[in-house]
């Protein structure tokens, strides 16, 4: 082999004490398993040093459940640097290794030491040896060849052609028949499967601010819908309750407070609410819930926009503040229930450091207290949205942890979750609209690192808005306006921004432009995942479909494929995301606008693709808003799409031969 991690043995490396650590995840592997898990491993580095790394990994294994490789780490924090320093033949090799180090920056990640960016679990790849190979390979990578990575796993180059990406990537696929969270732990212990989240194994996180647009997009939604806000108002005056501070939760402070509101966010983990708070996310916290109250209480009665963290279990929060009959008018939750028992969910009445100890030691005894936990945590919801609160699920699996903890009484139909849930869904009853006018997160990176380049892009955005458009033009115009000042960005200068196909696809243009004519050092575009069209989920993102395809995973395969073929720099393809596995397929892109006339090329085919591919969808689900934007799409575009636009049937005709079927 040409590339390979070479035949010196790195040295062992000092942790940080100060940095974050994943928590025991607990080995549970036969002895024939971690046998092959030993073995797999091994195989990436010369076997004259398996005798030295096998006691290492064996003892990495056991502590931690998973083999890091932390010998393989580089030395000190990791930090993107400008895409011009570092080595590699094209500037696409370059702008990705820039946006693996943004993804393992100690600001931006979760646990930089187990590369997990953000949700609990979601990771760039595997392990360190994964991490260096990677790099090697995109340093020797050329604009005619594609780096395949296969669960974090770089399974090689192979020939292509300029016009084909240079990096695809898919993380824990798993067949049908394994695709459970406890068969995907095995494979993840075993080293060959891993949890990619949805932009951390697509290495397209841009920290937090990803997720606090979108946050700041449901919240005024919320408040609009059911707190009687005018349409272009804000939530002053009102209280928002929540819990969670870590990678993508951490939005939820600013984004409350850019909208307007007073913010309680529950945190059981100190150093995360200390990041949040260094940061200015968080304005202030206690972990004194009378103090607590009196703060909230006031902020909200002088219509200020005040973020309040609470360091303790949100249970207790809740509690608190019904039996102080505090008016609560948003509340919501977003700790990662999509791995409630590995982690995502800390029980009522044990502390997070006693949440660690039992991953790892006792966790029967975890999910038993996890479960109790969630029905105290249902009953204190039950009780404050009898006074007047506003709850809805945030996407993160909450409600679906709920009824798996035995609460049945939290599904619509009390028997089973097909139906969906009795409390709204952010996505289904809020943001699902957005999706269906082909609305979602569009991000973009300035690979020179300079903040002068991202004000020139925020400025180059707001040009391209027409805020008398619409409301959704009308709040996309003021965010963009406002992101400066509302300092936003952890990490690389980055930002994102609500846009549909039209709108990316301009934006693309002048950026592309910009590069072109040196204004501007180059950029990565992409997006969340999260997005019209990148992800299959019945309990997020494909809620709000009702013709029964909700549970079916072939647009986000459909998406992935077609980027593809359009020449994205970078396609990704995931299973698990945010909802956990076995419940959402979700795909992304990236694509490094270098200023050239190819790339103008894919921006107006591939930018329109991917939107324009999940309106299709949500319009053959009979959804309105899309129905009417495919429709119009069919009536203007110039490049001869066309959409399929369904019949509608008649009610009564069906209803008709319905009572005829069944009365019989």
């Amino acid at each position: 082999m040409r590339i390979t991690l070479g035949e010196d043995l790195p040295e062992k490396k000092e942790f940080d004490p100060r940095v974050r650590r994943a928590p025991d995840r607990g080995f549970r592997l036969r002895r024939s398993q971690t046998v092959t898990a030993l073995k797999n491993a091994l195989r990436y580095v010369p076997r004259w040093h398996h005798a030295v790394l096998l006691p290492e990994f064996s003892k990495e294994l056991l502590r931690y459940g998973r083999i890091y490789g932390y010998r393989f780490r580089p030395h000190g924090p990791i930090k993107a640097r400008p895409v011009d320093q570092y080595r590699g033949k094209c500037l696409a090799e370059k702008a990705f290794q820039l946006m693996i180090d943004n993804n393992l920056d100690f600001d931006v990640a979760l646990y930089p030491y187990e590369l997990v960016t953000y949700g609990e679990t979601g990771a760039v790849c595997q392990n360190w040896m994964q991490y260096q190979l990677i790099r090697k390979y995109l340093e020797n990578l050329t604009e005619d060849q594609t780096l395949v990575v296969q669960s974090g796993h770089p399974l090689g180059l192979f020939r292509s052609t300029p016009a084909a990406p240079r990096v695809i990537i898919t993380n824990g696929l798993m067949v049908g028949l394994y695709d459970n969270p406890r068969d995907w732990e095995v494979a993840a212990q075993m080293g060959v499967s891993s949890y990619g989240q949805m932009t951390a194994g697509g290495w397209m996180y841009i920290g937090p601010q990803g997720i606090v647009h979108g946050t700041y997009n449901t919240l005024l939604g919320a408040g609009r819908n059911m707190c009687g806000v005018a349409e272009n108002g804000n939530l002053a005056g009102l209280l928002y309750v929540s819990s969670g501070l870590g990678g993508m939760s951490g939005a939820q402070p600013k984004a409350a407070a850019i909208a307007g509101a007073t913010s309680i966010i529950a945190e059981v983990d100190l150093s995360r609410i200390k990041t949040r708070h260094q940061q200015g996310w968080v304005d202030t916290y206690s972990d004194n819930l009378a103090e607590i109250v009196e703060m909230a209480a006031e902020s909200a009665a002088k219509g200020n926009s005040r973020s309040i963290g609470y360091y303790g279990n949100v249970v207790d929060l809740l509690e608190y503040l019904d039996e102080q009959n505090l008016a609560v008018d948003l509340l919501s939750d977003q700790t990662s229930c999509h791995v409630v028992y590995d982690g995502g969910y800390c029980p009522q009445g044990v502390t997070f450091e006693q949440r660690s100890r039992l991953l790892a030691t006792d966790r029967r005894r975890f999910a038993v207290l996890v479960n109790r936990s969630l029905r105290r945590h249902f009953n204190a919801i039950t009780s404050l949205t009898g006074r007047g609160a506003f709850f809805f699920d945030y996407g993160n699996a909450f409600l679906k942890a709920v009824f798996d903890s035995g609460v049945t009484e939290v599904a619509r139909n009390k028997v089973d979750d097909r139906d969906g849930f009795i409390y709204p869904s952010y996505f289904e009853n809020i943001m699902g609209p957005i999706f269906d006018y082909g609305f979602g997160p569009f991000r973009w990176v300035c690979l020179s690192c300079d903040p002068r380049d991202l004000s020139r892009t925020d400025e180059a955005a707001m040009s391209c808005i027409d805020p008398r458009a619409g409301s959704i033009d009308r709040d996309n115009y003021n965010w963009i306006r406002d992101a400066e000042k509302n300092r936003l960005v952890v990490g690389s200068p980055a930002r994102i921004l609500y846009a549909d196909a039209s709108g990316r696809t301009r934006i693309a243009l002048q950026f592309n432009k910009m590069v072109r004519n040196g204004e501007v050092g180059p950029i990565m575009v992409g997006r969340d995942h999260h997005d019209p069209g990148g992800t299959d989920s019945p309990f997020r993102e494909t809620a709000n479909i009702r013709d029964g395809s909700n549970v079916c995973a072939d647009m986000a395969a459909h998406c992935f494929a077609g980027n593809s073929a359009r020449g994205m720099s970078l396609v990704a393809l995931h299973n698990g995301g945010g909802t956990g596995i076995g419940k959402a397929v979700n795909g992304g892109f990236g694509l490094v606008l270098d200023g050239s006339l190819r790339v103008d090329e894919v921006i107006v085919s591939a930018m329109n693709w991917d939107v324009m591919g999940g309106v299709a969808r949500r319009n053959w689900g009979r959804n309105p808003n899309a129905m009417e934007v495919s429709a119009r799409y069919n009536c203007e575009n110039t490049n001869g799409d066309q959409i399929t636009i369904p019949y509608l049937a008649d009610d009564a005709l069906v209803a008709a031969c319905i009572d005829k079927i069944y009365s019989s």
